[in-house]
């Protein structure tokens, strides 16, 4: 076995690499940039390689640094993880040339894979179930264009070295064809180098679904079941789970069949992950396949029990593999929430910054639940404008579906990040979504079902009043504090009233507290909730034991009350006498600002192009300007018709959120 590994990658998936690899007893060499200096995986490594400055396409992707890197601490082995040089077919070579194992198939299978026009034709010839489309090379936009309307719209765009979302749009007509493929072209050469483009008819209302397989150097391979990934957002999962709600055993065995023939077919070896789209019939089609480890895995080890990425650097080792099909079943559900540094609230934009609060939710592994964080942050940490936003990816197993997805509820909302925007608000939403409870998901699920954006969560009348008694009872303990801190002589004793009007975001809830040494009952005027909780003020999450469940709450203190965050909502909770919520109800509201008349930078980023004029009459939908952060092209356009009055950047600056780009009349 070896006896040095360096992980060329960053984040969690690097740490997630560096436990197993340290399981195995195997010494582990990080590689970092200048923004990774101070990066949990460069602290979690035996030692650690500084590679050059933050961007990737100067550090992490550059062969030769990373080549440099294992030179000198003689590293017999590196793990690519995902993205990067993971499906690189040059760095496999050179890998291989400097006689140091690749943790990952031979450069020949990510060469015909990683190709997505090859391994369209591959597959074909290894009879697998493949999506119509155009797999030769396409020179410009007009091009595009003529095949798209030979192909039949919609269609989908997307980088033939594309992945993780990455050079990717839809198209519903001639202009999107136009405005995708110049869009995918930059992004695919910003980060794989490589800027070709293919073309293939998107099929409607498509379940997202693929096999993860195994394979050894001594021909055997094997299928460890599919991850079901519909949940998505502009291409780029969100949550996935496994096994699918959606799939019978015969789908899945003739899907990890084919995945397997077609794995065999170009000589691989590894762990490897083929993509399909699957319709409301069941009939599935070849997407692609990742030759690489998956975002996702966690939640196949977690209904397997096998540790992937030991099972690849065993295989890479040589070894031949000890699990044979029939070994491998399905034991309960598990869910993955990907935690992305983004707010819902602005569109899902990226947001950067310090986080000045990060606490997972305690990890753990039972017979009825697991909890388990991947993770690449600390609490202090930077979150970087130059990587991909992921924060964590959040999973969850049960013995049953539903288990599983009631793990992962609570284990959002005890999940405390502060500092930036993030998407657990979201995540929670999706929890406690009818359809995705039903298991009656598409890949449109997020564009049909918040066709304008993520505005919040608007909770059931009986998750409000377990807010309203839980933020009364928080209450009634922070009075009891104060009235003996005044002082204990009967002259100078407060006495802590019984009856409390709680607004939870202006709706009013009276009601009565009744305290013992067994907890504390509140009183509505149509039902009792009764509570026990150690929670003391200043703690910023209160757990809650309400009729023998656990509930957490997120808990900040403001004047009269808390604001308090659960399950997707974000509200503020006012608890007052009878006398002052009279008082209350007679505030006037504070009015936002007026915006209306400016473009203001909804992300961190640098303008890339700008496309309109100081005098320039806009219309609606008319593109403004294009933002890139985090790798992604983000396209400003105008939300009506204007005259642009003042214009404030121009390309190449780099401006912070709700800076004004410009100005209309």
């Amino acid at each position: 076995m070896f006896k040095k590994l360096l992980i060329a990658n960053r984040g969690e998936i690097a740490c997630r690499v560096i436990k197993s690899a340290q399981k195995m007893g195997i010494e582990t060499v990080a590689i970092y940039s200048d923004a990774d200096r101070h990066a949990l995986h460069v602290q979690m490594a035996d030692e650690a390689v500084h590679i050059g400055p933050s961007p990737a396409n100067q550090s992490y992707i550059v062969i030769d640094k990373v080549m440099d890197a294992i030179r000198k601490t003689g590293a017999e082995a590196v793990h690519p993880g995902y993205g990067f040089l993971s499906e690189n077919r040059k760095f496999a070579e050179a890998l291989e040339a400097e006689g140091v194992a690749f943790v990952g198939p031979p450069a020949s299978a990510i060469e015909a894979m990683g190709d997505k026009i090859t391994s369209k034709k591959i597959a074909l010839d290894a009879k697998v179930s493949t999506v119509p489309g155009y797999m030769g090379l396409i020179e410009d936009a007009e091009e595009a264009v003529r095949i798209a309307n030979k192909v039949g719209y919609p269609v989908m765009i997307k980088a033939s070295a594309g992945g993780g979302g990455k050079g990717m749009r839809i198209a519903w007509n001639d202009d999107q064809t136009r405005e995708g493929f110049q869009s995918s072209k930059n992004e695919a050469a910003a980060s794989f180098g490589d800027d070709r483009i293919f073309i293939e008819k998107f099929v409607t209302q498509p379940r997202h679904i693929e096999i993860q397989v195994l394979a050894d150097k001594h021909g055997n391979c094997i299928y460890l079941n599919e991850r079901e990934c519909s949940i998505q957002r502009r291409n780029q999962k969100v949550i996935e789970e496994a096994p699918s709600p959606f799939l019978d055993p015969e789908t899945r065995a003739a899907m990890g069949n084919q995945a397997c023939a077609l794995a065999k077919a170009v000589g691989y070896a590894s762990a490897g992950t083929v993509e399909f789209i699957v319709d409301d019939k069941k009939n599935f089609y070849f997407l692609e396949m990742n030759t690489r480890l998956q975002v996702e895995h966690p939640v196949t080890e977690l209904i397997t029990g096998v540790d992937l990425v030991e099972q690849m650097i065993r295989i890479a080792d040589g070894e031949e593999l000890d699990i044979e099909q029939d070994d491998i079943g399905i034991k309960g559900w598990a869910v993955e929430s990907r935690l992305y540094a983004e707010d819902p609230y602005r569109g899902f934009l990226p947001s950067i910054g310090r986080l000045t609060a990060y606490r997972p939710p305690t990890e753990a592994a039972t017979q009825e639940k697991a909890v388990r964080n991947d993770t690449g942050v600390y609490e202090g940490g930077e979150i970087s404008m130059f990587y991909d936003p992921m924060i964590a990816k959040l999973c969850t197993w049960g013995p049953t579906r539903a288990k599983a997805i009631d793990h992962m509820r609570d284990a959002l909302d005890a999940f405390e990040v502060e500092g930036i925007g993030h998407n657990i608000p979201f995540l929670s939403a999706v929890m406690d979504h009818q359809r995705f409870i039903d298991g009656n998901i598409t890949t449109a699920f997020i564009e049909e079902e918040y066709p304008d954006g993520f505005g919040g969560v608007e909770l059931s009348e009986e998750n409000k009043k377990k807010v309203a008694a839980c933020a009364a009872g928080m209450f009634r303990v922070a009075e009891i504090r104060r009235t003996r801190i005044t002082g204990t002589m009967d002259n100078h004793k407060r006495k802590v009233g019984t009856e409390w009007i709680v607004f939870v975001d202006g709706e009013e809830f009276p009601i009565k507290i009744e305290a013992n040494k067994h907890g504390t009952t509140v009183v509505f005027e149509d039902r009792r909730i009764g509570m026990k909780s150690k929670w003391t003020p200043g703690d910023s999450l209160a757990e809650v034991n309400i009729a023998g469940k656990r509930h957490f709450f997120k808990v900040d203190k403001i004047t009269s009350g808390y604001r308090i965050r659960y399950r997707g909502a974000d509200m503020k909770v006012n608890v007052f006498t009878p006398r002052q919520g009279e008082l209350a109800r007679l505030m006037p509201e504070k009015i936002a600002p007026d915006t209306s008349k400016m473009l203001l930078c909804p992300m961190p980023g640098l303008i890339v192009t700008l496309d309109v004029e100081v005098g320039d009459m806009v219309q609606e939908g008319q593109t403004l300007c294009t933002v890139e952060a985090m790798k992604m092209e983000n396209i400003l356009r105008a939300e009506r018709g204007a005259v642009v009055t003042r214009i404030n950047a121009g390309p190449g600056d780099s401006l912070a959120v709700d800076d004004v780009i410009m100005e209309f009349e």
